[in-house]
């Protein structure tokens, strides 16, 4: 079966200068543009308070790209990628701060023929999400336009609300992608396959044969100069109310009435309403402190530049969950 080409397109990557941008996006897009899964017009638009121009954001991306890439630079590649970058240094906070965005991208599509396509990605702290998109709104930016909101979305129930109904006054539902990048990780991906596709496995997936089981999520990088987004999310919204709890529902939820995305996450959340509250019995938290890495003296969390005296941010959690279904 081949690919459809998609649409020509403009991807606006706010929070350009970040570390998400760095260790993900970037050389997701490069492999992207490597396998021809790019479409024939498009262009990338890095947005962030940091004072680059387009060579200093190019530099910064081939370096990303050199580092974290799972393939290696094809100069054929590599430089119609890079000619297709440009940045914008700008604040985010402001009134009609995003009215010369709005210009730059006018630009962008008669020099490129991307023909008003927007894809935007928010991949600043939490905190901007609501003030990425109402700057959006404002300029009229979010008609006919998609967004890639990443997690965590919302501290809790209420503000994940109150960030829906925001949401929601710029852009259509169908043209919001809220992402977890760990589901495009060839290892959680073949859970499914290995579930479902096995009859030998699938019929011994449950608790008759299936005594506990342990999901461990370990790092060695430290905060690397992402305090001011750790601060706000700590481990366990960075990490286990997204990227676990997703590993979690592959590994236990029920075979889905096709690979449809819709039906995938329909018995997700079957899984997840079985899943009991977790009570204060059941989390651990802790912080790292000051240590040896690969024979390298490492900062306590607390001596991290960024972060609080007295942050109680955990960057160690460890928790149980019940599941009450059939199969658990």
């Amino acid at each position: 079966m081949s690919l459809q080409t998609p649409p020509p397109q403009i991807v606006v990557i706010f929070g350009a200068s970040g570390d998400l941008t760095r260790r993900k996006i970037l050389p997701a897009l490069y492999n992207l543009a490597r396998e021809g899964l790019l479409p024939e017009r498009y262009s990338i638009v890095g947005y962030a308070r940091s004072g680059w121009d387009a060579e200093g954001f190019r530099a910064r991306a081939r370096a990303a790209v050199e580092e974290f890439s799972r393939t290696p630079v094809d100069e054929e590649i590599w430089e119609p990628f890079a000619g297709s970058l440009s940045y914008l240094a700008g604040p985010f906070d402001d009134p009609s701060c995003f009215e010369p965005l709005r210009r730059h991208l006018a630009r962008v599509d008669a020099e490129a023929g991307t023909e008003g396509g927007r894809l935007y990605y928010l991949a600043t702290p939490p905190s901007g999400f609501p003030v990425v998109i109402r700057r959006l709104g404002e300029v009229g930016a979010g008609k006919g336009a998609r967004v890639v909101i990443e997690k965590p979305f919302g501290r809790d129930l209420p503000s994940s609300r109150e960030l829906n109904e925001v949401v929601h006054e710029v852009f259509d539902e169908q043209r919001v992608f809220r992402i977890d990048h760990y589901l495009g990780k060839e290892t959680v991906q073949n859970l499914l396959v290995l579930r479902f596709a096995n009859s030998l496995f699938e019929r011994v997936w449950n608790r008759d044969a299936v005594d506990h089981v342990q999901i461990t999520v370990a790092e060695s990088v430290g905060l690397e100069g992402r305090a001011a987004y750790f601060e706000e999310a700590g481990a366990l919204r960075d990490i286990i109310q997204n990227h676990v709890l997703q590993v979690l529902t592959f590994l236990t939820m029920e075979p889905p009435r096709s690979l449809e995305p819709e039906a995938i996450r329909d018995e997700k959340v079957k899984l997840l309403r079985a899943v009991r509250p977790f009570g204060p019995d059941e989390v651990v938290r802790g912080q790292y402190a000051r240590s040896m890495r690969d024979g390298t003296p490492v900062p306590g969390y607390l001596e991290e530049p960024g972060v609080a005296p007295h942050s109680q941010v955990e960057t160690f959690a460890a928790l149980r969950a019940w599941i009450d279904n059939w199969r658990w």
